[in-house]
């Protein structure tokens, strides 16, 4: 299927491994030229060079933290109108309640809520100018199923999709789309630090802790970038364009909802 999006320009933060390469990868592969985000030059100028090879599109890396003006500031002045944009950034530490204060709880706010937010604030006029746009959050299936542990990134992105649901419908008659990608556990660097603290909490070796978790997946398995990645360029598509506002899981059946 071709998904009518060859050409584009595409903002993908935080893109150098994980999820965000995933989505990177998948978006050029659809001929989609980037515009790629890290923190570390190393991993962005190689990351770059992988996509620049495999896909052959044009790729500008931006290294930055998305959590900082200047950081999106930095990505807009490579891409001043985006057609895509895909919000991401790294998720909070997990902990209990007794553990974070506000000043953790205005970091979280910083990453996961106000920058996504400041992201499609900047983004949003040009896409509706060209009547046409699409926006992919990543967030976490905690939205639908709060993980205890992780009440810092409970709050933030249960914030970021209250935002989401409002905003979507308000741009969606200029053929601008807003949607929510929820992931569950995958094969990621979080999943190394989760399995960790597991681990550690636990008395139980790393490995012990991940086939425990994934023992509780219906799918017994992690995730993997690729077929996440999928997912965004999908709802990137022209054929996307009647999805709105909503909150897809890859959780391999990690949340046992009805709706």
């Amino acid at each position: 299927m071709d998904f009518g999006i060859r050409d584009k320009w595409a903002i993908v933060c935080a893109s150098t491994k994980g999820l965000g390469f995933g989505c990177a990868n998948a978006l050029a592969e659809e001929g989609v030229n980037l515009v790629i985000n890290g923190r570390g030059k190393e991993s962005l100028v190689s990351s770059g060079n992988e996509i620049r090879t495999r896909f052959g599109v044009e790729v500008i890396e931006i290294q930055g933290d998305v959590t900082t003006e200047e950081g999106r500031s930095s990505l807009f002045e490579a891409c001043p109108k985006p057609d895509i944009v895909v919000n991401n950034a790294a998720g909070p530490r997990a902990g209990m309640w007794t553990d974070w204060d506000r000043a953790d709880f205005i970091a979280a706010f910083d990453s996961n809520l106000l920058a996504p937010i400041e992201m499609m604030k900047t983004a949003l006029p040009g896409m509706i100018d060209k009547g046409w746009g699409r926006v992919v959050n990543i967030t976490s299936q905690s939205v639908k199923a709060p993980i205890p542990v992780l009440g810092l990134s409970n709050t933030a992105r249960a914030g970021l999709t209250g935002y989401v649901a409002g905003t979507s419908r308000q741009v969606a008659q200029y053929g601008v789309t807003i949607n929510n990608l929820l992931p569950g556990i995958h094969a990621t660097d979080r999943s190394v630090y989760l399995d960790t603290e597991t681990a550690k909490n636990t008395g139980i070796t790393r490995e012990e802790a991940e086939e425990q978790r994934k023992k509780t997946i219906p799918s017994r398995r992690y995730g993997q970038i690729e077929e996440f990645g999928a997912a965004c360029a999908f709802l990137c598509s022209q054929q996307a364009s009647f999805i709105v506002g909503q909150n897809l899981l890859l959780d391999g059946g990690a949340v046992n909802a009805t709706i």
